[in-house]
């Protein structure tokens, strides 16, 4: 059976991580455990945020020091998915995942479980391609198995860390004679984020793989996963990937639940999600209610079309401020103004993540 326990901390920066030396040095956390830490730090969030491989680095080698390994062998066991942009009231942080097996049997209930794998690395041609699709498709349907849940529909939220393309890297697919999918880095990194995303749709069967092709891919947005969050970073050349879902063999204290966003101001997704959580509210959740949420993870972008309810916005079109930082600030303000707490998870950019303008949401909390 497998015990999965979660921990939320807040982070003074991208190098602050007092609050898992903590949990650890009280015995809360055994480092051999964590299986993932999902980040939100304070840089920009596009192509030059090094705010993500700077809090990689540190959390890697804190914990490779304590476990006595090599930081190759940390990243063979934990996930980091760093996810940059704190905009707003946004607060920085990460939520630990950890992991056992323990003794016992498995019941009807289904509780928390959560399973991490890679993909092999890409070459540059290959990212935001049918190429990448497939090989995401095929580690979320491994990682199913491995976190024992039997149904597509038990799955809540697949997390995932994929690369982009820098200047250096299409330089070197072009001395090979290849061509890469878009020469523009930062728009590469949508192609990278979109084609991770369907590879999930695909495992989950959300669409049909007959349906893709690689000019799917930013172009037909009525093709998406709803449980899908997948972020870009130049710390990797892989894909890093999250599984959560529940399993009846799971004895974890924590459940997750999500739902889909049409838009950035769905409140109402918000709270159904909470409600597939396992929450009994109406509208708003009560103090007890938000003590029990962990944590809310969520997708956010800005609408392709620039509006939102037939309201004309300038997400797309201010050439002072990204579109990927607007839509996380607005989203994480609908979320936080709900739970009661600024400290949750919007990650920006939702290409094939949900419906265009929208994207899944998902709520972990204690049963």
């Amino acid at each position: 059976m497998m015990d999965v326990n979660v921990y939320k901390i807040g982070m003074s920066g991208p190098d602050d991580i007092s609050g898992l030396e903590q949990l650890i040095e009280s015995g809360e956390i055994e480092p051999e455990d964590i299986v993932a830490v999902l980040g939100k730090t304070e840089g920009n969030g596009c192509v030059n945020d090094f705010t993500r491989g700077f809090c990689t680095f540190v959390f890697r080698n804190y914990l490779a020091t304590i476990m006595d390994k090599t930081e190759e062998e940390v990243e063979e066991q934990v996930a980091f998915v760093m996810s940059g942009g704190t905009e707003g009231v946004m607060s920085p942080h990460a939520t630990i995942f950890a992991a056992s097996e323990v003794d016992g049997e498995a019941s009807d209930e289904k509780s928390l479980a959560v399973s991490v794998g890679f993909t092999r690395d890409f070459l540059p041609e290959e990212i935001g391609t049918m190429v990448m699709v497939k090989e995401v498709e095929k580690t979320v349907l491994e990682l199913m198995k491995t976190a024992g849940i039997e149904s597509k529909d038990d799955v809540h939220f697949v997390q995932i860390k994929c690369p982009l393309l820098t200047s250096d890297r299409t330089i070197d697919a072009k001395s090979r004679g290849k061509d890469v999918v878009v020469e523009d880095t930062y728009k590469s990194m949508g192609y990278s984020r979109g084609a991770s995303a369907l590879g999930v749709a695909v495992a989950l069967k959300e669409i049909d793989e007959s349906e893709l092709s690689d000019s799917s891919i930013l172009n037909d947005w009525s093709l998406y996963s709803t449980v899908a969050s997948t972020s870009a970073g130049v710390e990797l050349m892989n894909c890093e990937i999250v599984l959560m879902g529940n399993s009846v063999k799971s004895v974890s204290k924590y459940r997750i639940g999500h739902s889909v966003m049409e838009d950035a101001i769905d409140l109402e997704a918000v709270v159904e999600a909470m409600r597939d959580s396992g929450l009994d509210i109406d509208k708003i959740p009560s103090d007890e209610d938000r003590e029990r949420i962990v944590n809310v993870l969520a997708k956010a972008e800005a609408s392709p079309d620039g509006y939102v309810r037939n309201r004309r916005n300038t997400m797309l079109t201010d050439s002072d401020i990204n579109h990927t930082r607007h839509a996380r600030a607005v989203v994480n303000a609908v979320i936080a103004s709900l739970v009661g707490d600024p400290m949750v998870y919007v990650s920006g950019g939702a290409e094939h993540q949900g419906p265009a303008g929208g994207g899944p949401v998902a709520v972990i909390i204690e049963k």
